[in-house]
């Protein structure tokens, strides 16, 4: 079974310095029909005006995975980390029993588009920690290439959880074939482009819910940037 959620059926948050469409109930924004998909529990299409940001907050027990589109994000957190994350590459920080940390725009002059995704941990309480990698982009192209796993690794982010996170970049009039092991669910967001999956179409900011399929086919109708999320 497939349940598409489409982009302009998303919740909305305004505020002048922050635009947000929640793919989930967040925030303010409540749906019960979307309250997450197994692990999965935030995505957040987010874009961030120049020079401003997340001010110091805190988190607990959430694997929290920053996937920047375009511009450059500056983090910093209470465990010492300070980074900037861009387009290529991919960042985590485990909340565990408790961090604080910000999330600003590091341009004054570009605006900062990027995911928010937020996955549940298998285990409550465990340390806070924090991980940044580099993708190879070059490994996507055509296929879905691993960014992260519970395992980690060169390349990809460790979650503290059964789940996986993977991109593909697909050309147009490209189709890519991806086998879901039994037992396995998927949760398919598409980042940027348009394309057909399992003859539904997707555009940009579209999710879908995929259940109990064993294959899925996505023929790109344009250059399209696909993550997939691989969940017990």
């Amino acid at each position: 079974m497939i349940q598409i959620r489409k982009a302009n059926e998303r919740g909305h948050a305004q505020h002048g310095w922050l635009e947000s469409y929640h793919t989930f109930s967040f925030a303010d924004y409540y749906d019960p029909a979307f309250m997450g998909f197994r692990a999965l529990r935030v995505i957040n299409e987010d874009r961030v005006q120049p020079g401003t940001g997340f001010p110091s907050h805190s988190h607990r027990d959430m694997e929290i995975v920053s996937y920047v589109l375009e511009g450059a994000l500056e983090h910093r957190d209470s465990l010492g980390n300070g980074s900037v994350i861009r387009p290529r590459e991919v960042q985590r920080m485990s909340a565990g029993r408790g961090v604080t940390h910000s999330e600003f725009n590091a341009s004054r002059t570009e605006v900062v588009h990027f995911l928010q995704i937020w996955i549940m941990p298998e285990q409550l309480g465990i340390a806070p920690s924090y991980e940044q990698q580099a993708i190879e982009f070059s490994a996507a192209r055509g296929k879905f290439h691993l960014i992260a796993s519970s395992v980690g690794g060169p390349g990809k982010v460790k979650l503290h959880q059964d789940a996986a996170i993977a991109v593909a970049i697909l050309q147009p009039g490209e189709t890519l074939l991806h086998h879901l092991p039994r037992g396995r669910d998927a949760w398919v967001q598409l980042a940027r482009g348009g394309v057909a999956l399992n003859g539904h179409a997707l555009v940009a900011g579209d999710g879908a819910a995929i259940d109990a399929e064993s294959e899925i086919k996505i023929q790109a109708g344009d250059v399209a940037e696909i993550l997939l999320f691989d969940l017990a």
